[in-house]
């Protein structure tokens, strides 16, 4: 195992290294606050954390940030706070602890026996019965499984009906974007397509396209996305506004019982701060539908559209 060296900042404890934690299981989880894998694995991790605790389990989060406002470590607080993170988390604002580990992903997660050795390792949400069948040899007990079952944006992803992809709305990682009349890369006016296929997406009023998200410069703008699944998020920030009202219609309409957690049922929703906000949970057979989120004012910041 690494050490931990570089952290920004522990939360919730004194800086811990190998020699802290040796004769201790240990599991690493690298996550960052906005990634919809990393919530919907971390009712796992907090349940095993809380399981095997008295067993000799420790739980390292380790945040390491992929958008540019997630360096806030108010935010990462907040975070640790709505998602009840009660085990130690150590900030890789410079991404040293991902650099020693030679991690690659969000979530991912290391299981470390008590000599310090990584024994295993698994990237991505899913394998929970695996990963936990993982843990109890290490800690040399065997027992009934915890039963863990998501909810919110937490709850796991309709795999079956998912066929939108994670999208990325700065030009850096842009994809599957339909301008009415071209794009470009200073503030400029925008208009919906007349028609947007699936796993496309749009902007209309003034934005400007930047190396990570889209901004809007007007108030009143809009960006709209076709997709096929249960639930659309959409990682957003406010910027240097307290708050931004925004208001979401699903194929023209209020969502009505299809609205996500952070709208209610006519579509009205507020930007606070930096995270993902879940905008739809369909209620009915999953089909494709446009979604379209207008910002009543100007300054919203959107970063990616990430599907369940």
């Amino acid at each position: 195992m690494p050490p931990f060296a570089g952290a920004a900042e522990w939360l919730g404890s004194e800086p811990l290294g190998p020699t802290e934690l040796r004769g201790h299981v240990v599991l690493v989880n690298f996550w960052t606050l906005t990634c919809i894998n990393w919530l919907r694995q971390e009712p796992h991790v907090r349940a095993w954390s809380r399981a095997y605790r008295d067993d000799g389990l420790i739980v390292i989060g380790v945040h390491t940030p992929e958008f540019s406002f997630e360096h806030d470590i108010d935010r990462i607080r907040h975070a640790i706070k709505e998602r009840e993170i009660d085990y130690p988390v150590a900030v890789d604002n410079d991404y040293d602890i991902w650099s020693a580990f030679a991690n690659h992903y969000w979530p991912a997660l290391y299981f470390i026996d008590p000599e310090g050795i990584i024994r295993d390792q698994q990237f991505g949400e899913g394998r929970y019965e695996q990963s936990e069948r993982i843990i109890q040899p290490l800690l040399g007990v065997q027992r009934e499984l915890v039963t863990v079952e998501g909810v919110g944006v937490e709850a796991q992803a309709d795999w079956d009906h998912l066929r939108t992809p994670e999208t990325y709305l700065g030009y850096g990682r842009s994809e599957r974007f339909t301008p009415a009349d071209g794009a470009t890369l200073e503030p400029r006016a925008y208009e919906l397509p007349k028609q947007l296929h699936v796993n496309h997406w749009a902007l209309d009023g003034e934005w400007t396209i930047g190396r990570e998200n889209v901004v809007l410069e007007q108030p009143g703008g809009s960006i709209a996305c076709r997709f096929h699944a249960r639930d659309a998020h959409l990682v957003l920030s406010p910027g240097a506004r307290a708050a931004i009202p925004f208001h979401v219609l699903l194929d023209g309409e209020a969502p009505g019982r299809s609205h996500g957690v952070d709208i209610d049922e006519d579509g009205n929703g507020l930007l606070r701060d930096g995270r993902l906000y879940q905008l739809a949970r369909e209620h009915n057979a999953v089909r494709e539908r446009t979604l379209e989120i207008t910002f009543h004012e100007s300054g919203a910041e959107a970063y990616a559209f990430t599907f369940g």
